[in-house]
């Protein structure tokens, strides 16, 4: 009962003499008289036998050769780290740079990326190859040492660094400007697919040239032929950023250039009358509003008015192979369409209506190049696609052929030209020009069934402001596409008239679209 009343401290020597007596009984009762228990190990006691002893290596204490041991593999690890990768892979990295920048690097002919750029190459004796369409190939060699030490970390840099020329100043431009073209009938761009700065880039690379005034007047000729396919937001950009840069000789504009690049550009709007409609068109509402008050648009509206003497009539009709061909001498009218404007064409005869079936039969019977039966040859080629003359079961009875695409229809009229009789031989047989078919379609006595029938290749390059200025550099760019005029029966009605335009890349065969050729004075020889 005493011991109950004792705390948890009073009790602890109670218990442990308890623990001691029943150790000494157990022992006794092993019959072993006198015999001992053996002592409990204190917890913190170390025995001997816990303790592990290294032994000595050929004589040498352990605290001697762990030490060894353990910067051998320090030593080690800071060799695989800083020395091993400039022993097993020797080289630099070599910096690439051209001007101009954009250039394809080849590395003993291995593609290695475009200017400016950083790769690694092997040591040794390297040639690099700088390539740029429109300059002339660059070749350096050079002479490529690596670093042994951190070569990781601090790799070797070596500088290979080329300037290119090109053979024809204008060349890179011109490839811009045929590449700015080509996408801006491509649309706005999207999230799908970004739009280059063809132009501007192109004008950035053909830049050192424009100290000579040649290649100045020749840029401003480009420059306005690509200014007639600025029809998106994206191709304006490009479109102004170019201008901007011809103005500084491809250089980024600078406080002195700018004022002269915004002259050059009003100057270029000003040479048409029809530009002040069209910029109206893209100016928003208010700015549109000012500028319809101005001067400016007032004079050019007064300029784009009817003809003083009205359009010469039709007159007789020729016959060749058996299409009809109606003549006129030509004349002035102001175009249809979203921007009219006046125009005058010269003398010519055109075919009274599309091309029938049959007049194209003759024409695969005389050139058994474009039948249908060698239209694989021709996809080949690029000069039909895969729906060449296949019939189409629908359409007008009377429509004239269709499913031709223009560079058949221009394998026509050369050979209707060979079929021109003696009183002919300074004209020939080609498409007709936008201003001769809408000419022929809306003046009296012309053409009928223009619309609503079949759409009609036309022999121009399509571009989308045609009522700008074509300088002659605008054959150079060229165009993706060509002219269609007139309209299909699939068309809703009064959705087209002799003023509509259209296009089509010249290897698209479409069911809805035919030709009807002119014949006119060749150029050249004293012929306008």
């Amino acid at each position: 009962m005493k011991l109950l009343s004792l705390t948890r401290d009073e009790r602890e020597p109670y218990n442990a003499a308890m623990i001691d007596r029943k150790m000494k009984k157990t022992s006794s009762g092993n019959g072993k008289k006198g015999g001992k228990a053996p002592a409990r190990p204190r917890p913190d006691e170390v025995l001997p036998e816990d303790r592990v002893r290294l032994p000595p290596v050929f004589g040498i204490r352990p605290g001697v050769y762990l030490a060894g041991i353990y910067s051998l593999i320090i030593l080690a690890v800071l060799f695989f780290i800083l020395i091993y990768p400039g022993l097993s892979r020797p080289g630099s990295i070599a910096v690439l740079r051209s001007e101009p920048a954009g250039a394809a690097v080849r590395i003993d002919g291995i593609y290695g990326g475009t200017t400016p750029c950083e790769v690694f190459v092997p040591s040794g004796k390297r040639v690099f190859e700088l390539v740029l369409p429109g300059f002339t190939p660059l070749t350096i060699e050079s002479e490529i040492s690596g670093r042994v030490f951190a070569s990781v970390f601090v790799p070797r840099r070596t500088p290979v660094t080329g300037i290119l020329n090109a053979a024809e100043p204008l060349d890179p431009l011109i490839r811009g400007a045929a590449e700015f073209a080509a996408w801006s009938l491509a649309g706005e761009p999207t999230a799908a697919y970004q739009i280059p700065l063809s132009l501007s880039e192109g004008v950035y690379r053909a830049g050192p040239a424009v100290a000579d005034p040649t290649v100045r007047d020749a840029m401003d000729g480009v420059l306005g032929a690509a200014f007639r396919f600025a029809v998106t937001r994206a191709a304006q950009r490009d479109f102004l950023r170019a201008e901007f840069l011809a103005g500084n000789g491809g250089l980024s504009p600078s406080p002195v250039s700018l004022p002269a690049s915004l002259r050059g550009l009003i100057a270029r709007l000003s040479e048409t009358p029809a530009a002040a409609a069209a910029l109206a068109d893209y100016l928003p509402a208010e700015a549109a509003a000012v500028m319809r008050d101005s001067a400016w648009y007032a004079g050019a509206s007064s300029a784009v008015a009817a003809p003083d003497m009205p359009p010469a009539p039709f007159s007789r009709s020729v016959e060749i192979a058996g299409i009809g061909f109606k003549e006129t001498a030509g004349g002035a009218f102001v175009t249809g369409g979203a921007v009219p404007r006046r125009v005058s064409v010269g003398g010519f005869h055109i075919a009274a209506a599309a091309i029938s079936p049959s007049a194209w039969a003759a024409f695969l019977d005389a050139n058994p190049r474009w039948d249908p039966r060698a239209a694989a040859a021709l996809r080949d080629q690029g000069l039909v696609t895969e729906d060449y003359l296949v019939p189409f079961t629908g359409g007008l009875p009377d429509a004239g052929i269709s499913s031709v695409s223009w560079y058949a229809a221009e394998a026509y009229c050369e050979w209707l030209t060979g079929l021109l009789p003696p009183a002919l031989s300074s004209c020939e047989v080609r498409l007709p020009t936008e201003a001769e078919w809408e000419y022929a379609a809306s003046v009296p006595g012309g053409i009928r069934d223009t619309t609503g029938s079949l759409w009609e290749w036309c022999k121009d390059l399509y571009a989308p402001l045609d009522f700008l200025p074509a300088p002659k550099e605008a054959a150079l760019i060229g165009s993706p596409e060509r002219s269609l005029r007139g309209g299909a029966w699939i068309n809703q009605a009064g959705s087209v008239n002799t003023g509509t335009r259209a296009s089509l890349p010249p290897r698209f065969c479409s069911p809805f679209v035919s030709f009807r050729p002119v014949i006119a004075p060749k150029k050249g020889a004293g012929n306008e």
